[in-house]
């Protein structure tokens, strides 16, 4: 006698989407299944992530343990060349990166120097070695942009920004060094 028990129904796995219908889907209609689909497995990833971690300790973290350098950087000097008028440089190059450069006088409203007023501020009175100063920064320049150039105070002048004057005293107090002065 044939077996008159309804048969059980079939379902298709949890992990796999419902078939589609025989009727053609419009792209809107697919990418909506496709992201309902992907959010079930994400949610699904997450639990389990939730569950297989939640019994790892987790110990605070000092970050003064961690953070051995401080926090905000600092511009310090160059290390100091043997030579005084490179030194000089050195630091007049300094003193426009970290006060500001300026055009037009040695020191403007806000403190921040040109050229030859940073190397004036940094010689602290002794005006031969400001002047021998100036006259390697003048012959650096010289020898980078011609000898059309007139003077220090005309060339940072002719400038917008301190970008140029600056790498002219870096590059004078290089020059100043080979020479040994």
């Amino acid at each position: 006698m044939p077996d008159t028990a309804p048969s059980p129904a079939i379902h298709p796995p949890a992990h796999q989407a419902p078939t589609a219908p025989s009727a053609a889907l419009t792209l809107e209609e697919r990418l909506t299944l496709v992201t309902m689909e992907m959010t079930a497995r994400l949610n699904e990833a997450a639990v389990a992530h939730a569950v297989n971690t939640a019994h790892i300790p987790i110990k605070p973290v000092d970050l003064a343990d961690v953070i051995t350098v401080p926090l905000t950087p600092t511009l310090q000097p160059p290390a100091s060349c043997p030579t005084p008028v490179a030194a000089l440089l050195q630091r007049a190059h300094h003193r426009l990166l970290t006060g500001g450069w300026c055009s037009g006088a040695l020191v403007d409203e806000n403190g921040a120097h040109c050229m030859l007023g940073a190397i004036r501020a940094e010689a602290g009175g002794d005006s031969g070695l400001e002047a021998h100063a100036a006259s390697v920064l003048l012959d650096a320049i010289r020898r980078t942009f011609g000898e059309h150039v007139d003077s220090v105070p005309s060339f940072n002048d002719a400038h917008g920004s301190g970008r140029v004057p600056m790498r002219m005293l870096d590059q004078a107090a290089g020059l100043a060094d080979a020479r040994g002065l």
